[in-house]
């Protein structure tokens, strides 16, 4: 069955390729697939949804609803989907990326209609993602904060290119997994196995603005939380418009920290690249697979608060120096401890990257994005804001991640107690503190 594979040319949709079916949800009469897509995405959805069997109408919705949601954020008219003609036309400003996404959306869809149960290997992914990551609970939690904070609208988030990017959907992040999982297997046994989605498209102006309305909110309907709420984040200048305009003040991604051959990119410079498939997270240092970009966002997984348990509440502090725990039984992880500098932290992780036995291959230091993302979660999960260094237990991480490039200058991030607020603040590479260290993920 083809749809459009690796060519602009639409060559036959899946509504033509299939010959006709009798479908008992509209009467047991003879249907081309063509009729059934369009009761099943045009029309009322209950009668195709309730002829599958129970056990499969959840998947049946969150694949109708992805395939709604990419024709609404890609300019495709909703009433093309099941008309190939008008799907032919309408998708011909598609990337390729995008043109075999819609593709396979609908040949999975199409499958489940027909055959009332998804098709074997779809099944496979769900049922490993649930085994090693309890992927819904914690995809359903994050869709939901991305949603109550106002960042996710109709299921989509707004770039600084002005161009929406819809968010990954469950069985997206479930493929990756599932075909990491040999790659993954150490790391998941060291505990990285708590997800984050972030919204990396977005501005960093809206992305703080979003934190700070956050926290004035979680101090309404949480009173005793102290909270500053005339200035409930303080960020230096040197953020506002760091990731947009001709030449922006950060870059992603360095491979070193120097103002001429860092290595980094832009956010636009990534956007694009994703948009185009090129951008992986081998680019980044991390191996990857060609061409598995969501654009416009990034998914992780961290250790969370108890890295031996999946489901233990907000992410892992960073240990003061010699208090830090080992995790894993593959590949012991010794913890990446407080009291080093951000240089020496991103040698530590370029140097994994070239080597296989490395404790801390595919692991990558976060940006600014990242963190506010982390913060928001953790402070919802467990009620105590992230990286409180002031309680001589965490620390502040080192948002290498990102990079200043003409300060020469690394963010950092963290909860001021003293003041009750966040900090946004940036450092020397060369700086050593003894209670500032580094927070890592790893990119899926």
């Amino acid at each position: 069955m083809s749809f459009f594979r690796s060519t602009s040319e639409i060559s036959a949709t899946p509504a033509e390729a299939v010959p006709p079916v009798a479908d008992p949800a509209v009467g047991g009469s003879v249907q081309h697939t063509s009729e059934i897509l369009d009761e099943a995405i045009l029309a009322s959805s209950s009668r195709v949804r309730d002829s599958l069997p129970e056990q499969h109408r959840e998947h049946f919705e969150a694949l109708r609803d992805e395939i709604i949601d990419f024709a609404q954020a890609h300019n495709i008219p909703r009433e093309s989907l099941a008309k190939p003609d008008a799907l032919r036309e309408a998708a011909e400003h598609l990337s390729i990326p995008d043109l075999e996404r819609l593709a396979t959306l609908l040949e999975r869809f199409e499958y489940l209609l027909i055959h009332k149960e998804p098709r074997e290997e779809i099944s496979e992914i769900i049922e490993y993602a649930e085994k090693f990551y309890h992927l819904k609970k914690q995809y359903d939690s994050q869709v939901e904060l991305l949603e109550e904070v106002g960042i996710l609208e109709s299921g989509t988030i707004l770039g600084i290119d002005g161009y929406e990017y819809p968010i990954p959907t469950l069985e997206q992040i479930a493929t990756r997994l599932f075909e990491r999982r040999k790659e993954l297997k150490t790391k998941h046994d060291q505990g990285f196995t708590k997800l984050l989605l972030v919204p990396f498209g977005m501005s960093l102006d809206s992305l703080r603005e979003v934190l700070k309305q956050f926290l004035l909110s979680y101090k309404q309907n949480n009173p005793t939380f102290d909270l500053d709420t005339d200035k409930p984040l303080w960020a230096w200048e040197d953020y506002q418009g760091a990731d947009t305009g001709d030449s922006p003040k950060l870059v992603y991604h360095p491979q070193s920290f120097t103002q001429d051959g860092h290595g980094g990119k832009t956010k636009m410079e990534i956007l694009k690249e994703q948009a185009e498939g090129r951008w992986t997270p081998t680019s980044v240092g991390v191996a990857g697979e060609e061409g598995r970009t969501s654009p416009g966002w990034t998914i992780h997984l961290l250790q969370s608060s108890d890295p031996s348990n999946i489901d233990s509440p907000g992410f892992a502090p960073i240990p003061r120096q010699g208090k830090g725990t080992s995790q894993g039984d593959l590949t012991p992880r010794p913890p990446l401890e407080a009291g080093k500098t951000p240089n020496e932290h991103l040698s530590t992780l370029q140097k994994a990257q070239d080597d296989p036995t490395s404790s801390y291959l595919h692991e990558s230091g976060l940006t600014p994005e990242d963190w506010i993302m982390a913060f928001m979660t953790h402070l919802e999960e467990t009620q105590l804001p992230l990286d409180n260094w002031q309680n001589d237990i965490e620390s502040i991480p080192y948002l290498t991640g990102a990079f200043f490039r003409s300060l020469n200058r690394v963010p950092f991030a963290h909860w001021n107690f003293n003041f009750n607020r966040i900090n946004l603040e940036r450092i020397p590479t060369g700086f050593r503190g003894a209670n500032m260290g580094i927070r890592t993920s790893v990119i899926v």
